[in-house]
């Protein structure tokens, strides 16, 4: 309860953003999504779980707005991990149900943030992404979004070439919420980052884009994990300290996460294009980290 009033201020100023998203003229878009939030139940994630729900009312505040009166379908999975194996959570990747099933509304979805535990601390997120992969029902049609939260590498033996070919077999978008540091190309702290972009905090509770964004450092092997895995599907992967920080920073985390999301929903392919694609993803983006690493070279 009490990070969950901590965030209040944070979505306040999401809702005020999408009123005025909602003001300006808009292209109708239909939204047809399924957003598995995949989190990690080790002591430390108090803070991400008091976050997850207020950031997903905000999410699905903005996708509606983008639908602008088309056809708008979203629903939201929770998928627990790390816990410590007691009270029926256990340490491998585990169902939390939302509204009675798999998936449900925002408004269940937050409600279904609180039975999340902070009892773990080996946490596999690797398999868990796989679980929320291969153990959910999703909507046909939809846009898959899985999104990992957590504050340490992959403890498991699950291996990122498994979860890659997971993440390309259901076409899914893997954006990463962790313990990893990203700075822009002008040497400014970044939110998070895209293959093509970073987006920085501008101090006021909003963002601006950079480029040349890497990742510096990371928890253990977090950047090996998660960085290119999340990257090479489409998505973000995103320094979860800024989050921590709390204030106008945590507002322009929120933010930018928000705005990244519904643009990758919005410009996602078709699904069966996705699939199509699949198993070349990986592949495509190392060429791309080593074309940029020759051209740097040439510098």
């Amino acid at each position: 309860m009490k990070h969950k009033k901590i965030f209040k201020n944070i979505l306040s100023t999401m809702i005020l953003s999408t009123m005025a998203v909602m003001i300006a003229p808009v292209k109708a878009t239909p939204i047809n999504t399924n957003v598995v939030a995949v989190v990690d139940e080790s002591g430390s994630m108090s803070t991400e779980h008091g976050w997850l729900g207020m950031m997903i009312t905000s999410l699905d505040a903005a996708l509606l707005a983008a639908a602008a009166g088309d056809s708008f379908s979203a629903t939201y999975g929770l998928t627990g991990y790390g816990a410590s194996g007691s009270g029926g959570h256990a340490v491998a990747g585990h169902q939390h149900t939302v509204g009675g099933g798999q998936l449900g509304s925002a408004a269940q979805f937050d409600t279904a943030t609180g039975g999340l535990v902070l009892t773990g601390a080996h946490e596999d997120g690797l398999q868990a992404i796989d679980y929320a992969l291969t153990s959910y029902t999703y909507t046909g049609g939809a846009v898959k979004n899985i999104i990992l939260v957590t504050d340490e590498d992959s403890d498991g033996s699950f291996g990122v070439v498994n979860a890659a070919t997971s993440l390309s077999s259901a076409a899914a978008l893997l954006n990463a919420i962790i313990n990893v540091s990203f700075e822009c190309g002008n040497g400014n702290t970044a939110l998070g980052m895209t293959t093509s972009l970073g987006y920085e905090a501008d101090g006021s509770g909003g963002f601006s884009t950079c480029t040349g964004a890497t990742a510096t450092t990371g928890t253990g092997t977090s950047i090996a994990d998660y960085v290119n895995l999340a990257l090479d599907t489409g998505g973000a992967a995103w320094d979860l300290n800024q989050l921590r920080a709390g204030g106008l920073t945590a507002t322009s985390f929120t933010n930018a996460f928000v705005d990244i999301k519904v643009e990758e929903i919005i410009n996602v392919p078709a699904p069966t294009t996705v699939a199509f694609l699949g198993l070349g993803v990986l592949s495509m983006g190392m060429l791309r980290r080593q074309i940029k690493s020759n051209m740097e070279n040439l510098v």
